[in-house]
């Protein structure tokens, strides 16, 4: 049985290069979108591949870091309220972990729409919820701006995570071998 809520070092080391490579992807590979300060961010894809993997541990750990990195570096300062928003999602992009078995080699149809119901609600909450009422909170942000913004944070990210991070698993998946599958020669 996969613990939920392991933190060891392969967690660690997860957490630290999918921060990276979360940060990347969030500076440098993404579309801009017609609502201000909203772009697809294929950054999200990946997180839900990592998550996927490694758990929710990793998975919010790595967007959060890996967004206020990027905005650190970018913008000078992290806007807190997506950041955080970022982390949420990417731990509950992680909750799916304990319903696949990726290290045996098995990744099917019906795992596949798990871990994309996760996804789904965890932008949901994240986009439609948490980042709009922190940016009111935080920044005083007129509430039809950040909620406009989160609708379509929410769209994408559901787009990003579900595309890129699907295939990503089942690319993954596809090269490892199945449980059981070698045989000792005789």
């Amino acid at each position: 049985m996969k613990k939920l809520f392991k933190f060891s070092t392969a967690t660690v080391v997860a957490s630290g290069i999918g921060a990276a490579i979360f940060m990347l992807l969030f500076m440098f590979v993404k579309i801009p979108s017609p609502v201000p300060q909203t772009s697809f961010q294929t950054a999200y894809g990946f997180a839900l591949f990592l998550a996927t993997l490694y758990g929710p541990i990793a998975g919010g750990l790595s967007a959060f870091i890996g967004h206020a990195l990027s905005d650190a570096i970018q913008y000078g300062s992290p806007w807190w309220s997506w950041v955080i928003a970022s982390g949420i999602a990417g731990f509950i992009f992680g909750l799916g972990y304990k319903f696949t078995k990726l290290e045996e080699g098995e990744f099917t149809f019906k795992d596949a729409l798990k871990v994309n119901l996760f996804q789904i609600i965890a932008n949901a909450i994240s986009w439609l919820v948490i980042a709009p009422v922190l940016d009111i909170v935080i920044y005083a942000e007129p509430a039809d701006k950040v909620f406009i913004q989160g609708v379509t944070a929410a769209i994408m990210n559901i787009i990003s995570a579900g595309v890129i991070g699907t295939l990503l698993i089942f690319a993954y998946v596809a090269t490892k071998p199945k449980k059981g599958s070698l045989k000792k020669a005789q």
